[in-house]
């Protein structure tokens, strides 16, 4: 389904939906109370159905949860297409990874339905809803049959209305990274605080390790990439990603990334523009741009080159270096060694930045910028002229890459 409809369906069924729950809520609340239960819990679920780049933002919450309850069995609700990414990140089994696919309206409630019923046979008592004011999540934290429901809720602030079934709420804070965040929701699960978020800081969220790869996997992408484009042989190669994904308004301009990539490719580089099959049309407008000044200029098209995100992360350990805009990539790249440049505008790496030392992120600090926020489902009010990605000059960015490249290949301990 495309982002549009499914804002326009948790506009208009999650606001009916989110009152006639809470409705229910308050009346079980007042006619039939629950006692107050001071055990620890039992099985714990982690909603984060939409954002692949949050599941490596949100591995220090998973960490900390099983420090913090070893004897709870750690369950995630996602999106199908998500998974890889936790999989590899190896923070719950496998098994306890439960799917729901949004690629039609009738697929994502047979999914949902199966969801919730593996939810309840599990008897999980704790739902962690980590999305941002997102209404569908917000019901599956109800329909799990957890006790405890735990979730961004707006308080006194204007924001997105999900009901008051949520009983452990929390005040969503646009200062704070979302990772932090994302451990005050863990932390809210036995707090007893006014508002749950009141509990004492415990240090910054920590950098995910690297994902373990086979090393036969990386050998393959190199043996592979050898193979097909013979011109990069012994150049040290940089990736980018020029792709804005759902939301095109993130994307650096395509004349920027064209400036950038023949700096690179004059310096001695080899240059591959990666993303999905959906992005070739722009990749080969990249390559033919940069080509075109430079015929010889080893740059090539690897959209849709690697069949998984195993894949794309061996990847990233064969490059140097990647240059993106902000979107998944990036987050991903923290799992590996590589050096990373992100590019932010309509969204602010003071909630996003990748959590690594090895990544640089370029922000304008435009007026207007950050404009996609949890309070407008991410539905920029700007034009189409993205001025705080416009002014990011390629030279600047060129000239930090070139420190990256310079840096040591391996890092540091």
């Amino acid at each position: 389904m495309n982002i549009e409809l499914q804002r326009w369906m948790d506009r208009w069924a999650g606001i009916p939906l989110c009152a006639a729950v809470s409705g229910v809520e308050a009346l079980r609340r007042r006619f039939w109370p629950t006692a107050a239960n001071d055990k620890a819990p039992c099985a714990i679920v982690v909603i984060l159905l939409s954002e692949m780049g949050s599941l490596v933002l949100a591995h220090d919450m998973f960490t900390r949860l099983k420090t913090r309850y070893p004897d709870a069995q750690l369950h995630a609700l996602m999106f199908g297409k998500n998974r890889e990414i936790l999989d590899l990140m190896r923070v719950m089994p496998p098994q306890n990874v439960h799917t729901v696919n949004d690629k039609s309206l009738s697929s994502l409630l047979t999914s949902l339905w199966t969801a919730v019923r593996e939810l309840r046979r599990a008897k999980v008592d704790v739902a962690i809803d980590c999305e941002l004011f997102s209404r569908i999540s917000s019901l599956l934290s109800y329909a799990s049959g957890a006790g405890v429901r735990v979730g961004f809720h707006r308080h006194t602030q204007e924001g997105l209305y999900r009901g008051s079934h949520l009983n452990r709420p929390v005040p969503y804070n646009p200062y704070h990274h979302i990772s932090a965040q994302f451990l005050t929701l863990a932390r809210a699960i036995d707090s007893t605080a006014v508002p749950k978020s009141k509990v004492l800081v415990l240090g910054a969220p920590k950098p995910p390790p690297q994902v373990p790869l086979d090393g036969a996997l990386i050998e393959g992408i190199k043996n592979r990439l050898a193979q097909d484009f013979p011109a990069i042989a012994g150049k040290p190669l940089v990736l980018v990603y020029p792709g804005g994904g759902i939301l095109p308004i993130r994307a650096w301009p395509l004349a920027s990334y064209t400036t950038l990539c023949q700096g690179l490719v004059a310096d001695g580089c080899a240059v591959a523009v990666i993303g999905l099959k959906d992005d070739q049309p722009l990749a080969r407008q990249l390559v033919a741009q940069v080509q075109a000044s430079a015929p010889a200029s080893a740059v090539i098209d690897l959209t849709g080159y690697t069949r998984s995100i195993a894949e794309l992360l061996a990847l990233f350990h064969v490059a140097r270096l990647l240059v993106t805009n902000d979107g998944g990539p990036g987050q991903f790249a923290a799992l590996t060694p590589i050096w990373t440049l992100m590019l932010f505008g309509p969204e602010t790496p003071g909630l996003y930045a990748p959590l690594t030392p090895r990544c640089h992120s370029f922000y304008s600090q435009w007026p207007c910028s950050p404009c996609l926020t949890a309070y407008n489902h991410r539905s920029s009010y700007c034009d189409g002229d993205n001025q705080c990605l416009k002014v990011i000059a390629p030279a600047e960015v060129l000239a930090k890459a070139r420190e990256c490249l310079a840096a040591p290949v391996n890092p540091p301990a």
